[in-house]
């Protein structure tokens, strides 16, 4: 019997262990399972959390192509939220999302703040919908990083979806502020149970003999290893400047990652683009976690949390 406790509460909801997969980069599950059903004896029901791609209120094409473009440390992406949208959502994946034997995050993005607030009042009312996270830092579409900018804005907005809905809520910051730190307290202070953060560095990638954009958007996000320095630092001060748990994303591929981010601040990880080369990546961190935190000397995950010296 496994003697380290690695259970994390966030709001209302209790996770098995902090480690889950992050929005955009793991599907609707079905074909990451299996693929990693096939290739490996990894579970989807390891993972402390899956949140599925991104959902609006109405469906999206999403961005014209090309879409992704690697760099030498990371990926640039320009989906543009390309999803079927709420109902779709409802009807078709979330029944299968409720077998995973794990807690679904659903990610939501609106045009406005009563559009966030009415998706989140009727995913309140599906059933195998444990958690929100509230997605206010996508730099691929237009405006959408406008209420993730702007204290006064985000906490409006996280004021309005709060008075919605009862599901325990994150709020998924932008990294292209100049103070993160106001944007985390303002979600705080609008009812969120927590902060997710990062999402992509704007960025771009030139064909220079075509004299072209290597993205049909001309600009993407940038994700992977290049961006994890900037997530820690991030991660760090925004952990030292609220009382709502933290989770950390960005460039987490190892348990190492996994940890640096945990002694940091962060309550829980999301696992990104390392599922897109690594399926069962997350799960293999998930593995490793008890022996590391074993290492630092501690019974229980919650004792690592916020440990920096």
């Amino acid at each position: 019997m496994n003697d380290i406790s690695l259970l994390v509460t966030i709001g209302k909801t209790t996770f098995a262990n902090p480690v889950f997969v992050a929005s955009g980069t793991f599907g609707y599950a079905k074909n990451v399972e299996n693929i990693v059903s096939e290739s490996t004896n990894y579970s989807l029901s390891e993972l402390g959390g899956i949140l599925p791609k991104t959902i609006t209120m109405l469906p999206r094409e999403g961005n014209p192509p090309p879409r992704t473009c690697e760099t030498p440390a990371g990926l640039l992406n320009a989906i543009g939220l390309d999803n079927d949208g709420l109902e779709e959502f409802i009807a078709e994946k979330m029944p299968y999302l409720k077998t995973t034997g794990t807690k679904i995050i659903v990610s939501i993005a609106g045009r406005s703040s009563e559009e966030y607030a009415e998706m989140a009042r009727r995913l309140s009312d599906v059933e195998g919908v444990d958690a929100l996270e509230l997605n206010i830092s996508c730099p691929n579409v237009a405006h959408g990083t406008d209420f993730g900018k702007n204290p006064e804005a985000c906490e409006n907005l996280v004021r309005g979806v709060r008075n919605a809905t009862p599901l325990t809520m994150f709020v998924k910051l932008t990294p292209n502020v100049g103070d993160i730190v106001s944007i985390a307290k303002a979600a705080e202070q609008g009812g969120a149970d927590a902060v997710s953060l990062i999402n992509t560095l704007l960025g771009m990638a030139v064909d220079w003999r075509r004299r072209a954009p290597r993205l049909g958007n001309r600009m993407g996000g940038l994700s992977g290893p290049a961006i994890k320095p900037v997530a820690l630092r991030m991660v760090y001060q925004v952990a030292n400047a609220v009382e709502i748990p933290v989770v950390g994303i960005g460039g987490i591929e190892t348990i190492d990652d996994c940890m640096e981010f945990l002694v940091s601040g962060a309550t829980a990880v999301q696992v990104g683009t390392a599922s897109f080369y690594h399926p069962a990546a997350a799960q293999k961190i998930v593995r490793a976690l008890p022996d590391a935190i074993r290492s630092l000397g501690a019974p229980d995950v919650r004792q690592i949390i916020r440990s920096l010296q």
